[in-house]
Formats: structure tokens, sequence, C-alpha cells
């Protein structure tokens, strides 16, 4: 039944994508200036979840390398590399210049250093979540840096721009931004049957049951495809000829519950004690949270970043919020309560 499993995989980077053509011109745009060997502009990435911002900025720099030999791109999840050692980190590491960096006894400074003594080609960094790092500052490094173009991804441009100091949101803001919307069922619909054309068998799914997943998913392509995929591989495995009903109705539940898991396997250790509280507490109120929080952890954050995390998590459908900013209460998101499969 499955034709080709990356496909279905949510990190696969389609050769064409669908529906986002404005988006990636505009991102293609912004690059431009490499191809002459000069500076790009930075780009900042904005939008919900399940939107496609890390698939067009990884497809808009890969058809970059394509034209251009003297480019090379670097990917870093800010959310796995919270921390500004392990973003610099792992860009020196996709360039190879960390053969002899200590992880545990290198300072800063020295990381930063590497980056402006590299003398290769100009490079793509694309920082994933860059809302979720603890010290920002690691835009500033890599934004003073010539050879070196940011796309800098994140859900919302506000709660970025409010965890940078005010150096950086000038430069932020005259940046190039590109915007994301939520797609339409029917965009959804193309995207689905596209992957579904080039992963799948004939015949093996219909075109009601991918607008069935387009309707559960609500806008969100990760979810989406996250349903096709939990779908195809239980029929595969249970030797069915087709995906039924029944298998598509399963398929919902599972690709949630999932991409719930990895969102909370994502949040970093004070995210998660926010977390635990709003899931001991809850409804429980910001200034409530924080208490319990700070009570908790030897080096509490302030209560501007604990409601950047909150609405992080919000974001995430991992919480939810009732009430103004006044008397806003956040409690754990009913999964039951998901758009069902119908």
């Amino acid at each position: 039944m499955i034709r080709d499993a990356r496909v279905l995989r949510a990190g696969f980077v389609p050769r064409e994508v669908e529906h986002r053509d404005a988006e990636v011109n505009h991102l293609s745009s912004v690059l431009e200036p490499i191809i002459n060997g000069e500076p790009a502009n930075t780009a900042i990435v904005t939008g919900p979840s399940g939107t496609g911002k890390t698939c067009i900025s990884k497809f808009v720099t890969e058809r970059l390398r394509e034209e251009v030999l003297d480019v090379e791109t670097t990917y870093v999840n800010c959310w796995r590399n919270y921390i500004r050692f392990r973003t610099l980190y792992q860009i020196l590491d996709d360039l190879g210049a960390t053969i002899d960096i200590h992880r545990q006894s290198t300072p800063h400074d020295e990381l930063v250093d590497r980056l402006q003594q590299h003398d290769g080609p100009r490079t793509v960094v694309i920082l994933d979540e860059v809302d979720q790092l603890e010290d920002p500052s690691v835009i500033y490094d890599l934004h003073s840096l010539p050879q070196f173009a940011i796309i800098c991804i994140a859900n919302k441009e506000e709660e970025l721009f409010s965890r940078v100091d005010d150096r950086l949101v000038s430069r932020l803001r005259s940046s190039e931004h590109v915007r994301m919307d939520k797609y339409h069922d029917e965009q959804l619909y193309d995207i689905l049957s596209a992957r579904a054309k080039w992963g799948l068998d004939e015949d093996v799914i219909t075109d009601d049951q991918l607008y069935r997943i387009a309707d559960a998913a609500a806008g969100d392509a990760r979810l989406a495809i996250g349903i096709l995929r939990t779908a195809a591989g239980k029929a595969d495995r249970e030797n069915h000829e087709r995906i039924t009903d029944d298998i598509l109705l399963d398929a919902a539940e599972d690709a949630r519950a999932q991409i719930k898991q990895k969102s909370l396997d994502s949040l970093t250790p004070h995210q998660r004690v926010v977390y635990d509280i709003v899931r001991e507490y809850g409804p429980v109120g910001p200034s409530e949270i924080h208490e319990r929080y700070s009570e908790e952890v030897d080096d509490p954050r302030t209560k501007r970043t604990i409601r950047t995390y909150l609405s992080k998590m919000e974001q995430y459908n991992l919480l939810e919020a009732e009430g103004t900013s006044r008397d806003r209460e956040y409690s754990l998101v009913d999964s039951a309560a998901a758009s069902p499969m119908q």
C-alpha cells in the first residue's frame, strides 16, 4: 500500500509546494542577493502551527543550493537547542568546525569567533522555533556576520520581539516578514491528494476520505499529514487493500495524541514545570502559576517569560485560555473536544 514512506513523513520537503507560491517567491527574493555573492536581509517567517513555515524555508533554501554552487544551509531546531551554546555549536558542527571544541569548557565567545572567522561558502541559517531561545542574543551574533543569512521561524512576531533587546528589535522590524495563514480545507485536500499520489498505491483512499481528513485537521497541515500517515501505516500492517473509515477514525485520534506527546517532549525543563502546575491546579491564572513555579525552580524566569511559555503552549494545543488578559485562566486542552472525524 505504501509506495514511498518519505512522502508521508512530517519533515518531508516536496518537489513542489501547494498553495504557497506568494510566500515562496517572497522568501526567494529575500535570499536572491546571495546568488550575486552579496549579503541577504534577515527573513522572519511567522504563522500558526501547521502552516508550512519550516517546509517553505527548507524548500526555498534547497532551490537556492541547486542554483548556486557556493552556498550552504544549516537548520537549527531552537526548541531542542534552546541554549545559546547549543545553537552556536549546532551551526558550527554543520559547517564542520567543531573538531577541537569541548562542550563543557569552551566559552561562548570562542564559538562566535569561529563563526566570524568562517571563510567558507555563504550560509543560510534557519532558526526554527526561534522564540524558544532562552538567550536570543544568538540572533544578534549571526545578524552582524555578513557571510550568514538568517531565516527566523516563529509563531508570532510580537512574542519574538518581546524576548529581544532594543538594539535587535529595530533590526528585526526592518527585516523581511513572510506571514503564513492557516490553510483552507480545499488547500489541505490538495496537499493530502499530492502526498497520497506519490506516497500510496492507487485507490487506497477516496477523495471523500481526504476531504474528511482536511476538515478534521482544521487548517493544520502537520495534523492532516499525520492522520494520513497513521491511517496508511495501520492499514498496511493489517494487510488491508484500502484505508477503511474505521481505520481513519482511529488514525485521527492517534495522530493527535502523537503530536501532543511530541510537543510535550519538546518542552524545556522550565516550560514543563509550568505545564505540570496547570495540569495540577488548573484552571489557574498567570500570577498563581508564576508564584507556584517560582517555588519549584532554582532560577525562576520573569512573569513576562512565563506568559510567553503559556502562549506557546496554547499555540501548540497543550493549554487553553479563557477570560480577558486581566482575569485569564489556563487549563489543559480537552482532546475530546477537538474537531471530530466525520
